[in-house]
């Protein structure tokens, strides 16, 4: 087998492989002879087809099938041969495979990019230092009695936050339009459900009390038919209703399942807290390694494996579409989409790999072991969780690609010049976070 390669590009290469006639004659009598014994033609018994007629028959058809296959095991024999690292599948193109002339084809593919990693050394790193305050499980305290808020009749005109139920008829030039009408409708003040001025218009106004609002709807509304439209509501309020938010006290605890009162719920709530905020620094602090590895290493990212990954990034969105009840197909979601991410992921990994090779990092199975222990205790049956992930191989490689995870941000760290960044817990966990 001679094997020549060209570079036709950073990492694409232009491989040509010719492969002797001996070879492939070989395999393809060796087929035609298994062939005889079992083929059925006409004027023959079965297994008693000449040979000459197998291979006058079949002879080009199999000389294509054994091609193809010494095509692919060529190509991999070719790339060890050559110490290439290819990235992706070939692109198989024949040049030359008639009988008596031997086979020559060439392989079009990608080559992983070398990587030499980048001193980290000046590298500087912010690290949130964050305490979970006081005030900071009163405003928990205060979102928990917000989602459990309940409301009561009040004898009074309505204000901002209070919920009323309402009759209500649209008109535009003096004629109703569809959609215009409800009766009953409950409406919260201040949520903004309902065109510039109808919740405002209503504030002030008590049970009982019928009166109309001229307003407009907005250029952009979402029926073209109304927008930018001037409108008359004619509107009658039927009830209101004043928020009511629950006591904080020893049954408020017990209705979050939380026994010894409000002492017990709040030293929970800072158990909770403290967790979210440590995983939230962790996750600030992985971030920023994770840019200084890309800003100070550049490299470049197969196509191959971008596309690959790009189209299994829009898979999963579009699995995620489905779970929620929703048809993925009507979203158009395609790979494209997610070329930017996708080529950073892939960028990452291939730089990841190579400090885990170089740095010699490894994940114990007490490290497995432990990150595992530390995830299900979260859980309220921790155990259950630790049986759930050393079921299945698969579950238990994503914890170790974590721990590994860890200790390469953790190598970084002993590296880089890190300092501590004083930050509330609103600070920490506000959009910059999220993003």
């Amino acid at each position: 087998m001679q094997v020549s390669v060209e570079s036709t590009g950073t990492l694409e290469r232009r491989m040509t492989i010719t492969v002797p006639e001996e070879q492939v004659a070989t395999e393809v009598e060796k087929r035609l002879k298994s062939m005889a014994s079992r083929v059925k033609v006409d004027g023959f018994r079965p297994g008693k087809v000449p040979l000459s007629i197998v291979r006058q028959q079949y002879g080009n058809q199999v000389r294509m099938e054994v091609a193809g296959e010494i095509m692919q095991s060529s190509f991999y024999e070719a790339v060890q041969q050559e110490s290439l690292k290819p990235a992706g599948m070939p692109s198989l193109e024949p040049k030359l495979i008639e009988p008596g002339k031997g086979l020559e084809f060439d392989a079009v593919f990608e080559v992983m990019p070398e990587v030499t990693l980048a001193d980290f050394d000046g590298v500087e790193i912010e690290k949130p230092v964050t305490e979970v305050a006081d005030s900071d499980i009163d405003d928990t305290i205060e979102n928990i009695r917000k989602q459990r808020m309940d409301y009561e009749d009040v004898d009074r005109a309505c204000a901002n936050e209070d919920r009323v139920n309402i009759d209500f008829t649209g008109e535009i030039d003096g004629e109703e339009f569809d959609g215009g009408k409800s009766e009953g409708f409950p409406l919260d003040l201040g949520a903004g459900r309902m065109i510039k001025g109808f919740e405002e218009g209503i504030i002030g106004h008590s049970a009982g009390d019928e009166f109309a609002l001229d307003l407009a709807f907005p250029e952009d509304y979402h029926a073209n038919e109304l927008a930018g439209k001037d409108v008359t509501f004619t509107i009658k309020i039927n009830s209101v209703q004043a928020p009511k938010l629950p006591e904080v006290d020893d049954e408020f605890a017990k209705s979050m399942g939380i026994e010894g009162g409000v002492e017990a719920l709040r030293a929970e709530i800072k158990k909770n807290m403290d967790r979210e905020v440590s995983n939230n620094v962790e996750t600030r602090v992985k971030q920023q390694v994770m840019d200084s590895l890309l800003e100070l290493n550049d490299i470049e990212a197969p196509a191959a494996m971008v596309e690959n990954e790009s189209k299994n990034l829009a898979q999963q969105m579009a699995q995620n579409l489905q779970s929620q009840g929703m048809d993925p197909s009507m979203m158009n979601i395609t790979g494209e989409m997610y070329q930017e991410q996708a080529e950073r992921r892939v960028k990452l990994g291939l730089l990841l790999s190579e400090v885990v090779i170089q740095k010699e990092i490894k994940a114990e199975e007490a490290d497995i072991r432990s990150f595992v222990e530390e995830m299900a205790s979260t859980y309220e049956k921790p155990q259950e969780v630790i049986d759930w992930y050393y079921a299945d191989k698969n579950r238990l490689s994503e914890a170790e690609s974590l721990v590994i995870e860890r200790k390469i941000v953790d190598w970084a760290l002993s590296q880089a010049k890190v300092t501590d960044k004083q930050m509330s817990v609103s600070e920490l966990m506000g959009p910059a976070q999220q993003q």
